[in-house]
């Protein structure tokens, strides 16, 4: 197993991180007994980084993820969990406000049978509580020793800067990480939060790193998500980010290159996600020990930078007004020969 530092942090975490979205999910996910044994099994292979949230399966995730961690180090595992989502019927079983942020932590902890927890991560911005509230709040927890690292989810950039500005104002606890969905279907992020999270010296873990399934190749030919599966059942909620003319077009091309190259679609798609330096981590989700077997099996591969620009050509989304307007300043300033011989994030994610 290879690991990375976490942003410009002293943590080390496993490329591959260990979604648990799926663990104790009622009708899509796996039960408790087989989510115990990938859990145990990912921690045998080398795997540190745990990725669970109190809003996965109404904190049946978390008891689970505290169950398979009973006798073993838990300093030797970086564990992670999030807050946000509706928890309770109350008024106050919501959002980033100091109420809520400090409950959910404790019934987190309480859950995951822990003292601290090493990644705690605000699961999106709060339209009503103001950030300073919340960031000074992440900081009382990690003062107190129960939370080691802060990390955000679903920020928008000029968020992410407005956290960071705060923090850096008042003194406060910086965002080590975010977390966001990253895949070679869906490459939004790419023009400006990764950059913002570079220039913040943030780590960057991306989830649905094989777009639903699509970039396996298990959904080659259909016309249709095949009932069943777990992109049928979520295609109403976000499965429209995968599943599209555009999509299954991409994901075609994406598929003749492993095919090419003689390569597993999965260690395409997942070292595709890692060549770029400025990730961290890769965060899966399996219910099946075989499943985890193939992943474990893909995620340490480091790809080659010609098939690494391959894919990305195929790839490439179409850029909104704002990108062709930067394109043409760079073409207009530095001329059309020096741009063209220069990628402006090399394939390490630096500025060249």
């Amino acid at each position: 197993m290879k690991y990375r530092y976490l942003g410009k942090t002293g943590l080390l975490v496993s490329r591959l991180s260990l979604g648990t979205l799926t663990l104790g999910a009622d009708g899509w996910g796996c039960d408790a007994g087989t989510s115990v044994k990938i859990i145990r099994r990912f921690l045998d292979a080398g795997g540190n980084f745990i990725d669970s949230a109190d809003i996965y399966s109404k904190g049946i995730s978390e008891e689970i993820v505290g169950k398979a961690l009973k006798g073993r180090s838990r300093d030797d595992v970086v564990l992670g969990s999030k807050c946000l989502f509706r928890m309770g019927d109350g008024p106050n079983d919501k959002g980033l406000g100091r109420k809520h942020i400090l409950a959910a932590c404790e019934n987190s902890l309480r859950r995951l049978q822990t003292d601290y927890i090493d990644i705690y991560t605000v699961h999106g911005p709060d339209p009503f509580a103001p950030l300073e509230e919340t960031m000074r709040t992440l900081d009382d927890l990690v003062r107190q020793g129960k939370v080691r690292y802060i990390g955000c989810s679903n920020f928008w950039g000029w968020q992410v800067l407005k956290a960071s500005w705060i923090s850096d104002k008042m003194n406060l606890e910086r965002f080590a990480c975010g977390q966001y969905p990253y895949n070679l279907l869906d490459r939004m992020f790419e023009h400006e939060l990764l950059p913002a999270l570079a220039d913040q010296g943030m780590g960057f873990n991306c989830w649905s790193p094989l777009a639903g399934g699509l970039l396996t190749g298990k959904y080659r030919g259909s016309a249709r998500p095949k009932k069943g599966t777990r992109i049928y059942k979520r295609i109403n909620v976000d499965g429209s980010r995968f599943w599209s003319d555009r999509t299954l077009s991409v994901t075609e091309e994406i598929l003749k290159i492993a095919d090419d190259c003689g390569m597993n679609p999965m260690r395409l798609a997942l070292s595709w996600l890692l060549h770029d330096r400025r990730v961290t981590a890769v965060i899966f989700g399996v219910t099946s020990l075989p499943q985890l077997e193939e992943i474990l099996a893909s995620g340490d591969f480091d790809l080659e930078d010609e098939i690494w620009r391959r894919v990305k050509e195929v790839s490439e989304p179409e850029p909104d007004s704002l990108v062709k307007q930067d394109l043409m300043a760079k073409k207009t300033t530095y001329g059309e020969e020096e741009f063209s011989r220069h990628d402006f994030f090399d394939s390490k994610g630096r500025i060249s």
